[in-house]
């Protein structure tokens, strides 16, 4: 046993670790490792703080992997409360402050439930931005990538490469397309046979 009282059984050791990514609605990740802790991960937010919870055994990649894990869970648990229109609006005004310099001003953004096709629309001579319903319950950096794409139109209206320069600003603008692509994608998968629905 090593002479650092960190390292005792059961006093978890404290890592300051980086900043996560933009979305996950916190500003700093704390890892604590504990001996005593053999096989679980766990993860809650401590105001502003994200707490992540590891056995000490683990490494630093394994830690970086863990920690992204729980950050994304802890975002769909959140994204589940459903946000309200007023909600909506003030998410978007930030957003547009932290990646526009609050160039792009919605004169309204809210829900809709007449979206079946795109997840959200801009109609920028009147400023306003619908997001649809189907978005509700997706992760808070998905969620967050559509805001920006229907804010982005406010500034540049086409998807030219004006348009997708602005959206390079997100860093998790891939992921969140990706994760649409799939949702698409699995929309569009048979239903398994044999399978009952009832």
């Amino acid at each position: 046993m090593s002479a650092d009282p960190l390292h005792r059984a059961g006093v978890p050791q404290r890592t300051p670790a980086n900043p996560p990514p933009s979305g996950t609605g916190a500003s700093a990740i704390e890892v604590r490792r504990s001996t005593r802790r053999r096989r679980t991960v766990s993860a809650y937010r401590e105001g502003d703080r994200t707490v992540v919870l590891i056995p000490a055994r683990m490494s630093e990649a394994e830690e970086r992997r863990w920690v992204s894990v729980m950050l994304d869970k802890l975002a769909a648990q959140e994204s589940k409360r459903v946000l309200g229109d007023t909600e909506l609006a003030e998410r978007a005004q930030r957003l547009s402050a932290q990646y526009f310099e609050g160039r792009a001003r919605p004169a309204s953004v809210r829900w809709v439930t007449n979206q079946n096709t795109r997840w959200g629309s801009c109609t920028p001579a009147e400023g306003s931005i619908r997001l649809s319903h189907r978005l509700q319950g997706m992760p808070e950096y998905v969620v967050d990538y559509v805001l920006l794409h229907e804010l982005a139109h406010l500034l540049v209206p086409g998807h030219g490469p004006r348009f997708w320069r602005l959206l390079e600003a997100y860093p998790r603008t891939e992921r969140a397309r990706g994760y649409l692509e799939g949702v698409v994608a699995a929309g569009r998968l048979p239903h398994v046979p044999g399978a009952r629905s009832e």
